[in-house]
């Protein structure tokens, strides 16, 4: 399995913001190859971008490799459905050596108008988070403290975490809906955050697993393996 290389995205990233005169999303179909225009709506295996050209365009998630919609990247990736596998859009949440994606998002609901955000996030690491760009190690701003109670659940109702470690598997969800989620986030964290026995005693020690702590865990690994 290829390590997700977000490079040649970030350059199409800064040339997107350069022309604010233009519309800042794009569908990139493979490297080197995008439109760009202004999505109207996502779901999890389809986009509907208006092309700078004023034409509706429809793209399946099979068909291209990512999309950028107001400064977050969705990539299209392989995931087992009802016992087969369907290529399906997921927001980067976190990349590196280590990668953290979400699904349930952004997505239209079935039967309805498609919304589009109306604020516009540009940043120089637009949506790929930090660790492909200047991390932040343990003591520098990140927090491990588990558990958000039943106000942050009900916060993350219906959104879906996955995690990928190129060359050591597919892509695995993470449970953090699960009854028993505690050990067995706790087990796919152990799997896939290696080699750092400061992280690993952290892991080891964690008593509750949420989506912000999770991130922060998978951020912090990434920092650390550069």
């Amino acid at each position: 399995m290829m390590k997700y290389n977000p490079f040649p995205l970030f350059f199409l990233v800064l040339a997107l913001f350069s022309f604010s005169s233009f519309a800042q999303d794009a569908v990139i179909i493979e490297d080197g190859n995008f439109v760009r225009g202004t999505i109207q709506g996502a779901s999890a295996s389809e986009v509907q971008l208006l092309r700078d050209d004023d034409v509706l365009q429809k793209f399946k998630a099979g068909d291209i490799k990512e999309y950028l919609w107001n400064g977050d990247i969705y990539v299209s990736k392989p995931l087992l459905v009802k016992n087969k596998v369907e290529q399906r859009f997921l927001k980067v949440e976190e990349t590196g050596e280590v990668n953290l994606y979400s699904s349930g998002t952004n997505s239209a609901k079935e039967g309805e108008e498609p919304q589009r955000r109306v604020q516009v996030r540009p940043s120089i690491g637009v949506g790929i988070g930090s660790g492909g760009y200047g991390g932040v190690g343990f003591g520098g701003g990140i927090t491990f403290g588990g558990g958000g109670g039943r106000k942050r659940q009900k916060k993350n109702q219906g959104i879906t975490y996955y995690i990928e470690k190129p060359g050591s598997g597919p892509i695995q969800e993470v449970p953090l809906t699960a009854d028993n989620k505690t050990e067995a986030v706790k087990s796919i964290l152990l799997q896939k955050l290696t080699n750092d026995e400061n992280l690993v005693e952290r892991l080891k020690a964690a008593e509750d697993f949420d989506a912000k702590n999770v991130q922060a865990f998978v951020k912090a690994y990434n920092a650390t393996q550069r």
